[in-house]
């Protein structure tokens, strides 16, 4: 039997940082932060913000546990887990105007 995905099964793990860049080996850890965070399939929301779309909680979980795994020794993380539907209802403006959706396409991940 196929399982529909539904606005409330499908989630959103979303990882907030500030991270100090001052010193050369700060600005590597960043950069290797940023770089292990697009590797691990998310994409940039905004400048600090990286977002990405799982098929479920439980995939929310493992990739959730893998941004643990390679956290900087310094500065601020924040991971975040909503739903598709709480994602949906995120409102983006680009300066007064409403920005369109952003709707990410849904990723093939094989086992």
């Amino acid at each position: 039997m196929i399982q529909r995905l539904s606005q409330y099964r499908v989630m959103w793990v979303m990882v907030f940082f500030d991270l100090p860049t001052t010193s050369k080996k700060e600005k590597k850890a960043y950069m290797s932060f940023k770089k292990s965070l697009q590797k691990d399939g998310f994409t940039m929301f905004q400048f600090s913000i990286y977002v990405r779309n799982c098929a479920s909680m439980e995939n929310a979980n493992v990739h959730m546990k893998r941004v643990k795994g390679f956290l900087p020794e310094v500065g601020n993380v924040c991971i975040m887990c909503i739903t598709d539907k709480q994602f949906g209802d995120i409102e983006v403006f680009i300066g007064k105007r409403p920005a369109p959706p952003n709707s990410p396409g849904y990723q093939l991940e094989l086992f």
